[in-house]
């Protein structure tokens, strides 16, 4: 190891020794396997969605910030990180299949089979705008492989969009750890600003058609 990366890896343990819960985390798994872990836990975050990658990859860039590893490593392992997990996800939606779905909407309340071909007609016109821009929109970053999966949209066009998009929000994030330094945490507070607002937009949107499902229930019942 060499002295500059000696002094960057002792840097960041010091700034780790005030960190705790998921940011304490990620720092321990980027100390012990470098970049690889930044990729692992970016991997983690794909496949549960309450990790944040608004922490964790501002963290990436922080960390290179400090020697441990270069910029273009925490970039490509972050970015091989994402792809993996959507993939483990896309595969879980190709293996549950159409009909499967079809099966679970049937035995859900308030959900018609009627709700899932809309929904995969919706998918078959827009699918490649939503895997590619909804790696860049929280929550949704990980659940879009699973419609992905079902509707079997051909693989190399899935990792082709997944690695664009990924790549695009690493690359923000993770440059603002890099070049924020020990400020890398003002970050987070604008992104949950908007992981907020989206997830408001869609409890209102879930809200409006639960209203309009039960209308719809009361209109068919028998006077």
């Amino acid at each position: 190891m060499s002295a500059d990366h000696a002094a960057g890896a002792a840097q960041t343990s010091d700034a780790a020794t005030h960190l705790t819960g998921v940011a304490g985390w990620a720092v321990d798994i980027m100390e012990a396997i470098g970049a690889p872990g930044a990729g692992l836990a970016i991997a983690l975050e794909n496949l549960f969605p309450p990790l944040p990658s608004e922490l964790i990859l501002p963290l990436a860039g922080f960390t290179a910030s400090r020697g441990n590893f270069s910029l273009a490593e925490a970039l490509i392992w972050t970015t091989l990180g994402s792809v993996a997990g959507a993939l483990l996800l896309y595969g879980i939606g190709a293996l549950l299949g159409r009909q499967r779905m079809r099966t679970i909407a049937w035995k859900l309340p308030l959900v018609d089979v009627a709700d899932v071909d809309r929904a995969e007609a919706w998918f078959n016109r827009h699918g490649a705008k939503a895997v590619f821009f909804g790696r860049m929109i929280p929550v949704f970053r990980s659940l879009i492989s699973i419609p992905a999966g079902i509707e079997r949209m051909a693989v190399w066009k899935f990792l082709l969009l997944t690695t664009a998009g990924s790549l695009i929000w690493n690359t923000v994030f993770v440059l603002a750890g890099f070049y924020l330094g020990e400020n890398w945490h003002l970050v987070e507070g604008y992104a949950d600003v908007f992981q907020k607002i989206v997830i408001a937009a869609v409890a209102v949107t879930v809200t409006i058609w639960v209203v309009r499902r039960l209308a719809k229930g009361r209109d068919k019942a028998p006077s």
